[in-house]
């Protein structure tokens, strides 16, 4: 059983150790904002 018991705990460590990376990433990260072109072929058009 302490097996078992020690096999949980560390899921639960790294599961949290997970969420807790995509939080401080969620909130401490700011995008940054560019402007982006695309250039689109005219030979997909009036056919």
């Amino acid at each position: 059983m302490p097996t078992l018991t020690r096999l949980i705990l560390v899921l639960l460590t790294i599961g949290g150790l997970g969420y807790g990376a995509l939080f401080a990433l969620a909130n401490f990260v700011e995008p940054r904002e560019r402007e982006i072109t695309i250039r689109v072929e005219k030979d997909g058009f009036g056919r």
